[in-house]
């Protein structure tokens, strides 16, 4: 029951996003908001805990690029892309993050052993990609909305492995840094108001209502309610939550607002899912070193994600990193996630 409610409430984050758009807010209004929220939720959060807010230089510079990357910069092209793309494909997109993360650890050199069945598994993730959007068809999704949901996923996963060097292991608590984290966030994005192209009317009731429940709920709660998942039922149950989150925005997409659900995005989300499930199979060097902890859990991004990137490896039971797994799980912080997150 706890997976279902938590899979409703961040595969709901792109269903928010489509009705804060169409209530009358601007892409960029939607990710302050949102991020501001999300902070308040955390910081109160943080503060029944008793865990205080980092103090270091570092890492509040460290936190910079996190927010920027993790938060600010996905938050608003998933914003930008749903005021063109469907609400169901942006969830379906969110989940090609752990494609996109183990092409970068390619690129970088920090992912090692690539044996067949992963290199299928990212081939077929791609390859599902292309189909969902068809550029080849006259009635493709390809367009520049389209183009920022992929490049939203792709800045997730620059974060991910900004975030396992920098911020892994430093000793802040997890709810402390990532309220922190989205404390930056909503700091940068607040300073591109001024640059944000005003609407002609005042946003709606459901705008605003939208907003504020994808703030609360969609980036601050899940937060917590994952964290909790993970130091119950392991790590496990939130890869399980990551492989239900696209499957929950296309049919939330259908039911609410009408979306129109082809057979050829269905075939590309199964085929997506398969990719990022063959990934996650057959890896080698299983809880070594920093790379091993690296990877995304699935498309946890919104917001959202598991929590603790703070904690030391051998004590990561809340944090998506079990201590006596014999298989890396990805920390994915909840405050990237795609909505998430």
């Amino acid at each position: 029951m706890r997976i279902a409610v938590l899979a409703l409430l961040w595969g709901s984050s792109f269903l928010w996003i489509k009705l804060a758009l169409a209530g009358g807010l601007a892409p960029l209004h939607v990710t302050v908001v949102r991020c501001a929220l999300g902070a308040a939720v955390l910081l109160v959060l943080a503060r029944v805990a008793r865990q205080r807010l980092p103090r270091g230089r570092r890492v509040w510079g460290h936190l910079v690029v996190a927010a920027l990357f993790c938060n600010a910069l996905p938050f608003l092209l998933f914003s930008i892309g749903e005021q063109t793309v469907d609400s169901g494909v942006a969830g379906v997109m969110n989940a090609t993050t752990p494609l996109w993360s183990l092409g970068l650890g390619l690129l970088l050199g920090t992912e090692r052993g690539l044996g067949p069945r992963r290199l299928a598994g990212l081939l077929l993730g791609f390859g599902g990609t292309l189909l969902i959007f068809a550029p080849w068809q006259q009635s493709g999704l390809a367009s520049w909305g389209a183009v920022a949901l992929l490049a939203a996923a792709v800045s997730y996963a620059v974060a991910f492995a900004y975030m396992a060097r920098h911020l892994i292991g430093r000793g802040t608590p997890p709810l402390a840094l990532s309220a922190a984290q989205l404390l930056m966030a909503t700091g940068l994005t607040t300073l591109g108001l001024p640059a944000s192209p005003h609407t002609e009317s005042a946003p709606t009731l459901a705008g605003v209502l939208a907003v504020v429940v994808l703030g609360i709920f969609g980036t601050g709660l899940t937060f917590h309610l994952n964290s909790r998942l993970i130091a119950d039922e392991g790590p496990t149950a939130a890869a399980t939550v990551g492989y239900l989150l696209p499957v929950v925005s296309v049919a939330l997409g259908a039911v609410v607002l009408g979306e129109e659900i082809g057979a050829r995005v269905v075939g590309g989300m199964v085929v997506v899912l398969l990719g990022v499930g063959l990934t996650r199979t057959g890896r080698k060097g299983a809880g070594r070193g920093r790379s091993a902890v690296a990877r995304p859990v699935s498309h946890l991004p919104s917001s959202e994600r598991t929590a603790d990137l703070s904690t030391p490896l051998s004590a990561r039971t809340t944090s998506g990193v079990s201590s006596t797994s014999s298989q890396p799980t990805a920390v994915t912080p909840a405050t990237c996630q795609g909505d998430s997150m």
